[in-house]
């Protein structure tokens, strides 16, 4: 599993795409599935930028995880959002339900967010709910790039704010010439 994060507009689909489309690996992107599958009020609060609870997403990816085969490589995106999600992965890895080939997050800044996220005209992209979703991922997400580095799992950070190419190719070669990660058990 190649998992990717960062905040809403670092280019985390756009990248998941190219990684399917060039080396026909699964992609999982947790908000078009999420976006999809949501409905009600909850899908009215999640279109205004709310996240919703670690049980209904991870209740999601479970049975996600349950139509593809997770032996084959494949990449994840925009999941965990979490401490708690990242715990539940982590512990699937532990049980040896995938192995863990890279974790990228995306660095972008809130510039550069802000002008992707505007060009793609969806609903939820409202310049509200970017503003929230920014710091919702500043205060609920990246604490959980500093508890896989607590765990003692590599976080590769790569600069987002360049062309889609360029962030690939950086991509590519921390999966082309990886470097041996392991996942404490117990994490």
């Amino acid at each position: 599993m190649i998992l990717l994060m960062g905040v809403a507009g670092a280019g985390k689909s756009m990248q998941g795409r190219m990684l399917a489309d060039e080396h026909g690996y699964a992609w999982i992107s947790t908000g078009e599935i999420l976006r999809v599958l949501v409905t009600g009020k909850r899908r009215q609060e999640m279109l205004q930028g709310k996240l919703l609870s670690d049980e209904e997403v991870i209740g999601v990816i479970d049975k996600v995880f349950e139509l593809i085969d997770t032996h084959q490589e494949f990449v994840l995106d925009g999941f965990p959002r979490t401490v708690a999600q990242a715990d539940w992965l982590m512990e699937q890895v532990n049980k040896g339900r995938f192995e863990l080939t890279a974790v990228v997050n995306l660095v972008a800044t809130e510039e550069v967010v802000v002008k992707r996220l505007a060009s793609r005209g969806r609903p939820d992209d409202s310049p509200e709910a970017v503003a929230e979703r920014f710091k919702e991922y500043e205060a609920v997400t990246r604490p959980i790039l500093k508890h896989y580095r607590e765990k003692h799992i590599r976080v590769h950070e790569i600069d987002a704010g360049r062309t889609p190419r360029e962030i690939h190719d950086d991509i590519l070669e921390l999966i082309d010439n990886p470097e041996p990660m392991s996942v404490p058990t117990g994490v």
